[in-house]
């Protein structure tokens, strides 16, 4: 295997799941299989909760050589200790963190079934330590880091929807059921599909879910009693709502309208990424975050610049005729936790939100750059990479200032080109489905390379390109790693053998990599066209043929990726977080 490495159970609706999807079984015997078709067909859902399953059947056990595999797949990743010095806060706004806290727990069990099913089941089957870590990192039984494939004998390849709709269902299928029954909301961004009497039936994230829904929005409730901001303590109670409702805008309009709150909550069913099959439904998370108000301060200015910048990019009027919203916040933050969809797999240094649209149109968008996060990446795996992969006299390119910049521009450019199709194919998103969170990230990277050459030009950033573009190859292979099951992954992958082929970059005879200045610009341009084009297309068939020409892993990319691996240079992070590595008291303390 390659790692490349970022209610009760009485309702009538009943997940499926197809019997070929499992193999015959080699070394796991019985209980895997079987516990993943319990898992899977017999979570029935009701407004009351997830309920556990329990294996009904007894394993043999991990061979030695097994169980080393999996020692070297938790390798992988380096572990942090998310703390934070809250000294600067009062005494009010601490007693809201481990509130927040059990509120992103709720967000997590949801993600699990989502993901997988009954992953406690799952994992309390498993006979080895490294087993069940492995499978609680990946929430389920199948690798992130290496294209969802397998790591747990006797599973098959991933549903590509997850558990979000029956695992035998195809994107046409469910696209031809949408059509003849729109009244069941089959495409909703919150709702999960199951079938019931042989139709498919799509049911309300508030209904399903609506025991950790309400629990997270009771100890919401309880936190913005303490809030001190009203700006906070309004959206927090607006997010509590939406977790009743499902009707997320105005908690979003309420967000976008926070500045100078020290902590904030990112929760709720977000990101489309765990959805490959459509990219309809949001999937659970959540952060909870301390701004840092010096570095956000330094970085807010830059969102006023958007407009003129949108005037300023390579491509016809008509691709960049929606005008950015201005009324956007910057801001530099540590995060203190993570849960559910951020939590798997790779995590997130960088955050763009809404994704609703009309909210983007209307009041932009809130770019965070986690700090703590990133400058742990930074120092654990990029210095290495860049030690081991681009050529020796660039290295010194290599600056936390430049990640930290091309990260930010990375988010801020999400708010560039435009989110409706100009062929009257709806919304980007809606027009290339599964391809367009891969194609977003893809346009966001390039595009923040864009913004920075014209900051530079103008003297409104002050740095060398130089560092950003070597830096920002440097990345390239940090986050091909997270695999192709990543959007950030493919969007990489893609962007290497653009530049690869315009000859932006080139590789030297010790096998690195060097950066050739005078082609970057012109590769920038031209990438940055031909992603704002397909976007304003919405021709899904052409973004398909584009991932197929360049989504492609070379035979000298692949050597690169074995010399990081062999130097031993994790992949990614996962954390240790909680009230007990922040030295706070429990929630049930801390209200009382």
């Amino acid at each position: 295997m390659r790692r490349w490495g970022e209610a009760k159970v009485r309702s009538r609706y009943l997940p499926t799941i197809s019997t070929d999807a499992f193999p015959t079984m080699t070394r796991f015997t019985a209980l895997i299989a079987l516990s993943a078709l319990v898992l899977t067909s017999a979570c029935r859902i009701e407004s009351q909760g997830l309920p556990p399953v329990s294996p009904t059947a007894t394993t043999d056990g991990l061979t030695t050589a097994e169980d080393s595999l999996l020692m070297d797949e938790l390798a992988q990743y380096t572990t942090v200790r998310l703390t934070v010095d809250l000294s600067g806060l009062s005494d009010s706004t601490r007693q809201m963190i481990p509130l927040l806290i059990e509120a992103a727990k709720a967000m997590d069990e949801v993600f699990q079934y989502q993901a997988f099913g009954d992953l406690d089941s799952l994992i309390a089957s498993l006979p080895t330590e490294a087993a069940r870590r492995y499978a609680r990192i990946n929430y389920g039984p199948w690798d992130r880091l290496d294209g969802n494939a397998p790591f747990i004998d006797g599973f098959g390849e991933k549903p590509a929807g997850s558990n979000l709709y029956p695992h035998d269902i195809t994107s046409e299928a469910l696209l031809e059921a949408a059509d003849a029954y729109p009244d069941e909301n089959l495409t909703g961004l919150y709702t999960i599909v199951r079938r019931e009497n042989g139709r498919l039936r799509g049911l309300p994230y508030h209904q399903v879910f609506s025991e950790q829904h309400q629990r997270a929005a009771d100890y919401l409730r309880q936190a913005a009693a303490f809030a001190q901001d009203s700006l906070l303590q309004n959206y927090i109670m607006l997010r509590a709502d939406a977790l009743e409702t499902d009707d997320y805008q105005p908690s979003d309009l309420a967000w976008m309208d926070m500045r100078d709150n020290p902590l904030d909550i990112i929760i709720g069913p977000i990101e489309t990424y765990e959805d490959q099959l459509t990219g309809y439904k949001a999937a659970h998370e959540a952060y909870v975050l301390i701004k840092d108000l010096e570095w956000s301060a330094r970085i807010q200015r830059f969102a006023q610049l958007l407009p003129s910048l949108q005037e300023g990019l390579p491509v016809d009027d008509e691709y960049k005729a929606e005008t950015p919203g201005t009324d956007a916040d910057l801001g530099a933050y540590d995060a203190v936790y993570y849960a559910g969809d951020s939590n798997a797999g790779s995590k997130t240094i960088a955050i763009n939100l809404p994704n609703d649209e009309e909210v983007q149109l209307q009041k932009g968008s809130r770019r965070l750059q986690l700090k703590n996060v990133m400058r742990a990446k930074f120092d654990r795996i990029l210095i290495p990479i860049a030690e081991t992969l681009i050529a020796e006299d660039q290295q010194r390119h290599i600056t936390f200032d430049a990640f930290f910049g091309n990260t930010m521009f990375h988010e801020v450019a999400h708010g560039l080109g435009i989110k409706n199709t100009i062929s009257g194919n709806g919304t980007v998103r809606e027009a290339l489905r599964d391809q367009a969170s891969a194609l977003e990230e893809g346009k966001a990277d390039v595009l923040g390379l864009y913004m920075i050459q014209s900051l530079i030009e103008r003297g409104e950033w002050e740095g060398d390109v130089m560092d950003h573009y070597v830096t920002l190859v440097a990345s390239i292979f940090r986050s091909i790693r997270f695999g192709t099951s990543s959007a950030h992954g493919r969007a990489n992958l893609i962007r290497f053998s653009f530049f690869r082929e315009i000859g932006a970059i080139e590789a030297t005879e010790d096998g690195r990599w060097r950066i050739v200045p005078e082609e970057m610009a012109e590769a920038v341009d031209a990438l940055s066209s031909r992603i704002l084009m397909l976007q304003g297309d919405g021709d899904y068939e052409a973004v398909q043929a584009f991932v197929g020409q360049y989504g492609v892993m070379s035979d000298e990319l692949e050597s690169s990726l074995d010399a990081v691996s062999a130097a031993g240079i994790p992949v990614d992070v996962v954390f240790e977080q909680g009230v007990e590595v922040l030295g706070l008291a429990p929630a049930g303390a801390a209200s009382e």
